[in-house]
């Protein structure tokens, strides 16, 4: 084995690494739910960032119902950003994970990758 060429081939994806998480930090994608009465947006590393809520969702006659309503298109927008999140984590850390001999069984010998 070569080991200047595994110590360049290790130092190259910790680099796409480095780069794929950076991409991961500056993302934002955003969810909607109930027609796009409620939008989430969530960063890349699938924080929420921001919630919107146009006021056609607001019912002033039944306050009550509105708000459970409301809560209830929040959460769905906010589970439809996450996937979106996972969708995006997948294509920028994916090919990584294969790169290591990752995917899904991990590296070989090495718990957690």
């Amino acid at each position: 084995m070569d080991m200047q060429a595994i110590l360049q081939q290790a130092q190259q994806m910790q680099q796409q690494l480095l780069a794929a998480q950076q991409e991961l930090d500056e993302a934002k994608v955003t969810g909607t739910s109930g027609g796009g009465l409620v939008s989430a947006t969530v960063s890349g590393r699938g924080q929420v960032v921001d919630v919107a809520i146009d006021p056609k969702a607001i019912d002033p006659d039944d306050l009550s119902d509105s708000a459970q309503t409301i809560a209830d298109l929040v959460i769905a927008a906010i589970r439809d950003a996450e996937r979106e999140v996972e969708k995006l984590q997948q294509d920028k850390m994916g090919p990584l994970a294969e790169g290591l001999g990752g995917g899904p069984g991990g590296m070989p010998g090495l718990p957690g990758f």
